[in-house]
């Protein structure tokens, strides 16, 4: 079995891909204490160092480098800031590379990247990477879109894959498996949510919408792909058993009728991630630990927080599986 590294991992997404894949993740690492709980709830067997990428000295040798460096500063939800140092941990990514010198590597990060404002460090990651180790990488990238590769949202990506130059084999991104085109349709809201209830206590968040909240509408009925599956759990989208929403102005939306409205719980948002029982190899729905590394005053909100955090921060797992199966057969 060929072996993985994992840097910015979170809870696991990239890595269930790979895992999926064949391979053998034996090196995982993030700086967020929850996000390793979770991964170690599902994934026991890795060995996950918690702390800044920026600390560790050392990388085991493994076939594959996988890296989905936090987006914050790219991302059009986030804060958009281009000089963020955030924006630079593409740098970590590209000394693992040129120490550990894989046959491959795979990373992930947002489509915010193409834009004008960060094209420029779109490049030097692409300079990095090509030129990294004793004999450089072939390096690919394009946008993939998550909907058209199993996952039941709506969600960009850009993805960088590079092969050492020295093995002289081909790379071409994998065909949607899913849509129009494909040999099958998209997978749906209802498909993704089946067997969950309409109104899982305690799973999901319960504060008030805010008017920032009704200034776009948020709702997608069950047979459609849901909106973009966020970390910040006040911003998730609306479930399907809400009421329709109904434009009254620019940027103002209101509920259709007073029928109860709710947002996605956190265990159907890891659903829509692609973290779900007929994903079936990497053990089914991602589990939650019972417990947190913080010790904040609310315990039950902090833990929600915590859960819609890391999840919406992760990598659909069926959309990295569909990158790592189209690696070149070269381990």
């Amino acid at each position: 079995m060929p072996t993985a590294v994992s840097l910015f991992s979170g809870c696991g997404g990239s890595d269930a891909g790979v895992m999926a894949a064949g391979f053998d993740v034996i090196m995982a690492n993030d700086i967020l204490a929850y996000a390793k709980d979770v991964y170690l709830a599902n994934f026991e067997a890795t060995d996950y160092q918690l702390g800044d990428v920026r600390g560790i000295s050392s990388f085991p040798a493994a076939d594959l480098l996988v890296g989905c460096y936090p987006c914050q500063g790219f991302s059009q939800g986030g804060a958009r800031e281009a000089d963020r140092k955030i924006n630079t941990l593409y740098v970590e990514f590209a000394r693992a590379l040129n120490v550990m010198q894989p046959k491959a590597f795979i990373a992930e990060n947002v489509s915010g990247l193409r834009r004008s404002t960060y094209r420029h460090l779109l490049e030097d990651q692409l300079k990095r990477f090509s030129e990294a180790g004793a004999h450089g990488y072939d390096v690919h990238w394009q946008q993939l879109n998550a909907h058209e590769y199993g996952v039941a949202q709506e969600r960009k990506r850009l993805v960088i894959v590079g092969i050492r130059k020295d093995i002289g084999a081909a790379f071409s991104f994998p065909q949607a498996s899913h849509g129009p085109l494909a040999g099958q349709p998209y997978f749906s809201i209802g498909q993704a949510l089946a067997g969950l209830p309409d109104w899982p206590e305690g799973e999901y968040c319960e504060d008030p919408f805010h008017w920032y909240y009704l200034s776009r509408n948020r709702r997608r009925g069950w047979d459609e792909i849901s909106k973009t599956i966020v970390s910040h759990m006040r911003h998730m989208p609306l479930h399907p058993v809400s009421p329709p929403l109904q434009r009254i102005h620019t940027d103002s939306w209101v509920f259709e009728s007073e029928a109860p409205a709710r947002r996605f719980s956190y265990r159907e948002a890891a659903r829509l991630q692609g973290f779900m029982p007929r994903y079936t190899t990497h053990g089914g729905d991602m589990i939650f630990p019972a417990t947190i590394a913080d010790n904040k005053k609310d315990f039950s909100y902090n833990m929600l927080r915590h859960r819609y955090r890391v999840i919406g921060n992760a990598v659909p797992p069926p959309m990295f599986e569909a990158v790592a199966r189209a690696l070149p057969n070269i381990w």
